[in-house]
């Protein structure tokens, strides 16, 4: 299946600061370079993940740390890497975790697996002593009114684990800047009495950094009234060469994609990629139906190709202006994951599972086997009829990240693991896939529902919670995993 690239390369800048403590340097000879080294090959390890490497050298009294704060504080980090390469004591850590409020980890990483006892040095001690330290730094990041903060643990070389451990940060680092740096724009209303859809653009922007650029319909309007004929004809060609265009099974309101529903659907992307350049958005979350008969409510209800094919270059969009659900679709997608529209549809309880998906947005580069459009004479519960894409989720392990809001007004992620299971789905037009969950699907359904989550989620691949309830730490965010056991 083909694979649609990213609009914009994923990225982040991350410093990284050893630290030691000055002593040593003059009682043994060579430590110090020893430890330079060391800094040196973590440097590396982080520079392969796509990143920005800030190096700041190390740092091994309180003196040097004052006096590089600032450069770290103007570097503009989304994530800073504190290399414990031997023991430091903590005054070269106070003041940084003090005045910082970006994510840090400490990083232990020894070139040994274990001392050679038989022939062991003082030297030889030092070299390795870099878990010795953390806990010191953790019960001071406490004392400076602070979440201890997340330890690296393992050797320097061949250790999977912890080179997985930093390519995970590296993508939390991403996420972050992404959120952070984010135009997310907000076009029309609530879907008339969805209660749990709104959403406080201002608490958005506290709580993820995000700015929400209010869109009228008229901004998409202006672009689609005049198109470019090229353009369309273009467009036309990539869903074509993308999708699969079958011919309706069972459901009367389906029938094969029409050449007016491909013609209004290729019209549609083309004035929504232009839209979006000219507000300069990374996401969109919208829902406007337009008067009968309009030009308007033809192009508001026809936006699901285009905003399928953006969703899976890296853009969320976000139907029925659920702005916090979008937030969730470009954690997933910052992750890698996909991160598709979808809410929870009717229960097999013949196969102890359920069916999830919606009638978009999509993220059909997570589709199993090549994705579908079919026409359909009317969308169900909204005006308008066109073209509709239609998946199944990859077969294997998905994760669910939902967006919520407490009574005080808070968001809170509520997520959950399960399988993805390749069995047939309704040839509906609608993204679907039969999820299954521990322990049982009625006893999953319960404690999913008892987190008080909004109707919507974002659905990906892998499972990822752990990370995910990382990405919630960073943000300051309640983060809560649904039991399976």
């Amino acid at each position: 299946m083909s694979i649609i690239e990213r609009r914009k390369p994923l990225t982040a800048r991350v410093g990284i600061v050893s630290v030691g403590h000055h002593v040593y340097w003059g009682q043994f000879e060579g430590l110090l370079e020893d430890m330079h080294r060391k800094a040196a090959v973590l440097e590396g390890k982080v520079a392969c993940h796509g990143v920005e490497v800030v190096n700041f050298g190390l740092l091994d009294e309180a003196q040097g740390t004052y006096a590089t704060l600032p450069r770290i504080r103007a570097a503009d980090l989304d994530l800073l890497l504190v290399d414990m390469v031997t023991y430091a004591t903590s005054s070269t850590f106070g003041a940084l975790i003090r005045a910082l409020d970006i994510p840090v980890v400490l990083v232990a990483l020894q070139p040994r697996a274990a001392l050679d006892y038989a022939n062991a040095t003082t030297y030889m001690q030092l070299s390795n002593d870099d878990f010795c330290s953390v806990p010191e730094f953790a019960a001071v990041a406490v004392r400076m009114g602070k979440r201890p903060p997340e330890v690296i643990i393992g050797t320097l070389q061949d250790d999977p684990v912890a080179d997985a451990e930093i390519a995970e940060w590296c993508q939390i680092a991403k996420v972050y800047r992404s959120l952070r740096t984010a135009r997310i724009g907000l076009m029309g209303h609530v879907l008339e009495a969805m209660l749990d859809m709104h959403t406080d653009p201002t608490a958005l922007t506290s709580a993820f950094g995000s700015h929400v650029v209010l869109c009228e319909p008229e901004d998409i309007l202006r672009h689609w009234s005049d198109p470019d004929p090229a353009l369309v004809s273009a467009k036309k060609e990539e869903i074509l060469e993308f999708f699969d265009t079958p011919d309706p099974v069972s459901d009367p309101i389906t029938m094969r994609l029409t050449d007016g529903d491909l013609h209004t659907a290729a019209r549609a992307a083309v004035a929504l990629d232009g839209f979006v350049e000219e507000k300069n958005l990374d996401g969109l979350a919208y829902y406007y139906e337009g008067l009968p008969g309009s030009e308007t409510r033809t192009l508001m209800t026809n936006l699901i190709v285009g905003n399928s094919l953006l969703q899976a270059a890296g853009f969320p969009m976000c139907g029925e202006f659920d702005i916090k659900t979008c937030v969730a679709m470009m954690v997933m997608d910052r992750l890698e994951l996909g991160g598709s529209f979808a809410e929870f549809h009717p229960i097999d309880f013949e196969r102890d599972a359920v069916l999830v998906g919606h009638d978009g947005p999509h993220h059909i580069n997570i589709a199993e086997g090549r994705p579908a459009i079919r026409s359909l004479r009317k969308y169900h519960g909204k005006p308008g009829a066109g073209a509709s894409v239609e998946f199944n989720i990859k077969e294997g392990p998905i994760t669910m990240l939902g967006n919520t809001i407490t009574s005080d007004g808070k968001f809170k992620f509520v997520v959950a693991e399960g399988e993805s299971l390749r069995l047939p789905v309704p040839p509906t037009g609608n993204t679907n896939t039969l999820g299954r969950f521990r322990p049982d699907v009625r006893t999953f359904l319960k404690r999913w529902v008892a987190e008080a989550p909004t109707h919507h989620y974002a659905l990906g691949v892998g499972h990822h919670a752990e990370t995910i309830s990382k990405v919630a730490d960073v943000l300051g965010i309640e983060s809560v995993v649904v039991a399976q056991d």
